[in-house]
């Protein structure tokens, strides 16, 4: 005799106990891939104009990562949709990992081509710190969910603060591997990538996704029937057709694309505009590590205010915080600067206030069994953006210097300050 299956309040209660071990499990996680994440950016775009002997193709290695990991979003969006958060990330950290292996041998060979393969594969480990956020959230309550969203995002500042800190250490590492002195900081990313994807096979269980679906589905049964197929795939396209009928989510979408673009268009050009003023690499390290401080460690707080204050003021404060940190860092001199430090903690910061915020909307505002669809989607967008807002900064750096496109930065935020405001009868400023 077939058992009967529980009852949804028994599985509710099962998802309250699950989702605290799930947030832990994934702060974890992140905790490593920081680590990997950051050391690789901080020296990508050195190396790059090393390997190619051009300062205009510097930003095509943070580029190409930053378009990797919005490429690589569509088959792990698709993984999660079928069987669960866990398979997607673990995938998306292993695919990093090969990115870094690669990285480590481009720099050591001279090879900007392959430099250029190994960074897009890289992009993966920001795939999977990105859709993590997302993870955190498939079993919160609607009124914490920016707070448990942000603790995730929150985790990653200890390893994004130590990674760029790791370049130091990576060149003993390198010298005792005999690779290129800064490809040691790309050890790192490779250790911490493959200790993240361990964690997670093991230890997130039950998959959040597929437990909340589950909720879902034996609360209202017919709404599961007639969910459109691809969603339930997790197609993009389905995913980007959603979030254009969807208009909180269409507002979600937008503030977390643009924060991102201006935060990666002036954060991957720093160190070679520190570098041109004769920076050492680890005053460079801890720019970045102090920059990345800003993006992640007051995120509870953004979390906190958006689930009290509502997003769209969030996003409003993140803006005018954005702003405030293109102009500091633009008109800093070449090499180090209090005035440019300060600007890169406070570019970190805005990009917490539209990140946290923005994806708290886009995951509220579809039906769980969309999810995977509309996230990954909206990771696409933000990313690909992103992608061609780093490819531009080189170009606009090469030929016009660091303040023009710090300016050009502040523009595009107070382009997303003006649609927030305008959007005030579709995205409620009381949340």
């Amino acid at each position: 005799m077939t058992a009967a299956p529980p009852p949804t309040d028994a599985l509710t209660l099962d998802a309250h106990r699950v989702q605290g071990r799930t947030v832990l499990t994934l702060m974890g996680s992140q905790t490593l891939g920081g680590i990997g994440v950051a050391s690789g950016i901080a020296v990508a775009a050195i190396v790059a104009a090393e390997v190619s002997g051009s300062d205009a193709l510097s930003g095509l290695a943070n580029t190409t990562q930053v378009l990797g990991g919005a490429l690589i979003t569509i088959p792990v969006a698709t993984l999660m949709a079928t069987h669960g958060r866990r398979r997607g990330l673990v995938t998306a950290y292993l695919i990093g990992s090969v990115g870094a292996v690669l990285a480590i041998t481009a720099a050591t060979i001279g090879s900007f081509w392959l430099l250029l393969l190994g960074t897009t594969l890289f992009g993966a480990s920001t795939t999977a710190n990105s859709q993590a956020r997302y993870a955190a959230t498939d079993l919160a309550v609607p009124e914490r969910r920016g707070r448990q969203l942000s603790w995730v995002v929150w985790a990653t500042t200890i390893g994004s603060v130590l990674g760029p800190n790791m370049v130091g250490p990576g060149k003993w590492v390198a010298e005792l591997l005999g690779v290129h002195p800064l490809s040691g900081a790309w050890v790192f990313s490779l250790a911490g990538f493959l200790v993240a994807a361990v964690l997670l096979q093991v230890a997130l269980r039950p998959d959040p996704l597929l437990l909340s679906r589950e909720i879902a589905r034996r609360a209202a049964p017919a709404q599961e029937l007639t969910m459109p197929v691809a969603a339930r795939r997790g197609h993009v396209d389905q995913g980007l057709r959603l979030i254009l009928a969807t208009p909180a989510a269409l507002w979600g979408t937008v503030a977390l694309t643009i924060g991102h673009v201006v935060m990666v268009a002036v954060m991957v050009m720093t160190p070679l505009h520190m570098k041109h003023g004769a920076a050492e690499i680890e005053v460079i390290g801890l720019v970045i590590s102090l920059h990345i401080l800003g993006m992640y460690g007051l995120s509870p707080v953004a979390g906190l205010l958006t689930d009290r204050i509502g997003a769209p003021r969030v996003v409003l404060i993140g803006v005018g915080i954005l702003v405030l940190a293109v102009a500091l860092a633009g008109l800093s001199g070449d090499g180090f600067s209090a005035g440019l430090t300060a600007g890169l903690v406070l570019l970190g910061l805005g990009w917490s206030c539209t990140m946290v915020a923005g994806s708290g909307t886009i995951a509220g505002s579809v039906p769980v069994a969309e999810r995977a669809a509309v996230q990954g989607a909206a990771d696409l967008v933000m990313g690909l953006s992103a992608a061609a807002g780093g490819a531009l900064a080189g170009v606009v750096m090469a030929l016009w210097g660091y303040g023009v496109l710090c300016a050009l930065a502040g523009v595009a935020a107070l382009a997303l300050g003006a649609f927030t405001v305008a959007r005030r009868p579709v995205v409620s400023l009381k949340g």
